[in-house]
């Protein structure tokens, strides 16, 4: 039992007890001992009778559970007494049972509707089901139809490729022979490049014959590197190529898996054995594609294929006319390039000789300045004893006494006269100097001309030596890559 106040579904007193009777203690209750305990708010015990379940404010039991024998109420009420005001009335019961009666038929009555719906329901379903089984294995059909026609073009397209790819691949073999060919004409003019550096002096000139080795050895660079940018993009569409010829694999084999599930999927019935339980596949949708993107897929992948064997053909073209007009540029420019030798050769030749017969000239000279030298020399001497008799006749008038040191015509004239002698001697000893810069200048462009024939010799060896070099040169089959 519960106290005043508390409904089956709430307490007063917090956490609920037992429902057992608690063990009461061995009073009384008489109506002398036992007073009615009016609740705060109510005036009479009897007019507070509820027909539905209250909460009201909770009230902590007392700790004290001592029975107060001044004949004071305690501050809760005893259980027994509040089970008095915790019923149900008549007019409930009987509420409760007509409820129960009208829930029971209206029961009945949706349970009739319901089976005479299910019925209609299960024989729609079956129709639907049907039909719609029907219908898939129709789809199914219609999707290996379409699988087998993407099939067909994606092996035609492969097989394509794969002749293409080929041809492309021999393309390459031939460049690398054709740059493997251009290397010994390439060492030969560097190393007479190379050989022309020990020319000696003046001849390290920048002439044709350098002009042309070095536009000789541009050129085989540019051949070999046009060649070699053939190969790297004969390379990069072979690459490409495999990347249309894996797409077209896969997507084939893709082709090839889903022709075999979906055909699978079509022969199953429903009396078939593999046939079983996936709860929630219809759910998990792992799809990526439509009809629409599906035929776009494999239509791309020919294309990109066709597109491969385009540009495949086009670089083949590229490569005959590489090979083609690089092996009649190397041609042509070898054959220039010898005639500059040539050229240089008979040059150098004549101009050997030339300084040979400006040498005898120049010795012939140096003999002339050598005598005048001699003679400027002489004439030098002859002037010192004038000069040294001037100054000492100055010398001498320098120690006339008092007022007889006069400026007089004899000082004058000794004066004029050594200055004249010292500017003759002045300017002959220039002329002496100039006749040995000149003697010397000789001497040097004897030593010049001499270095200079040996140079020549020198330059018409190292041109001769590099014409002997240049004697072969590869064919044209050899130059466009036929071995």
């Amino acid at each position: 039992m519960e106290f005043l106040g508390t409904t089956q579904l709430a307490s007063y007193c917090g956490t609920k007890k037992s429902c057992l009777l608690p063990d009461l203690a061995p009073i009384s209750t008489t109506r002398d001992t036992y007073q009615s305990y009016y609740l705060p708010g109510y005036r009479h015990l009897t007019s507070w009778k509820p027909s539905l379940p209250h909460k009201v404010v909770s009230i902590p039991p007392s700790p004290d559970k001592t029975f107060h024998p001044s004949g004071q109420p305690p501050t809760i009420l005893p259980a027994l007494r509040s089970a008095l005001h915790a019923r149900y009335s008549t007019r409930d019961w009987h509420h409760a049972n007509l409820a129960h009666i009208k829930g029971s038929e209206t029961s009945r009555y949706c349970a009739g509707r319901m089976n005479a719906d299910s019925m209609r329901l299960m024989q729609d379903k079956d129709q639907l089901t049907y039909q719609m089984q029907e219908d898939s294995r129709r789809n199914l059909k219609e999707r290996i139809s379409n699988i087998d026609f993407w099939r067909s073009e994606l092996t035609y397209e492969l097989e394509r490729l794969l002749r293409e790819t080929q041809d492309l691949e021999k393309a390459k073999k031939r460049l690398e022979c054709a740059v493997d060919e251009i290397q010994r004409p390439l060492e030969i003019a560097l190393e007479c490049l190379y050989h022309r550096e020990k020319r000696k002096g003046i001849d390290l000139v920048h002439d044709d014959v350098e002009k042309n080795l070095m536009k000789e050895v541009d050129i085989f660079k540019d051949c070999q590197d046009i060649l070699t940018k053939l190969a790297q993009k004969i390379s990069q569409q072979l690459g490409t190529n495999r990347c249309a010829q894996h797409a077209l694999e896969q997507d084939l084999s893709d082709k090839n898996s889903a022709h075999f599930i979906d055909e699978k999927c079509f022969n199953l019935r429903n009396t078939s054995d593999s046939i079983s339980f996936y709860h929630g596949v219809e759910k998990a949708d792992g799809t990526v594609s439509v009809p629409a993107t599906w035929a776009k897929f494999s239509e791309d992948n020919i294309r990109c294929s066709q597109h491969a064997r385009a540009n495949s053909l086009k670089l083949r073209e590229d490569t005959e006319a590489g090979l083609e007009s690089t092996s009649e540029e190397m041609w042509n420019h070898f054959i220039s390039t010898n005639l500059a030798f040539d050229n240089r050769i008979a040059e150098v030749a004549d101009a050997k000789n030339k300084l040979q017969a400006q040498l005898a000239k120049i010795l012939q000279e140096i003999f002339q300045t050598e005598d005048t030298i001699a003679l400027l020399e002489r004439c030098i001497k002859a002037k010192e004893y004038p000069l040294k008799v001037a100054q000492t006749r100055l010398d001498g008038r320098t120690r006339r006494p008092n007022i007889e040191l006069c400026r007089d015509a004899p000082q004058l004239q000794l004066v004029t006269e050594v200055y004249t002698i010292d500017d003759t001697l002045q300017t002959l000893k220039q002329r002496l100097q100039e006749a040995h810069d000149t003697l010397q200048m000789l001497i040097h462009n004897k030593s010049k001309l001499e270095h200079e024939i040996s140079v020549k010799a020198n330059s018409f060896f190292i041109d001769k030596k590099c014409m002997d070099m240049r004697k072969v040169f590869p064919s044209t089959p050899r130059l466009i890559g036929y071995t």
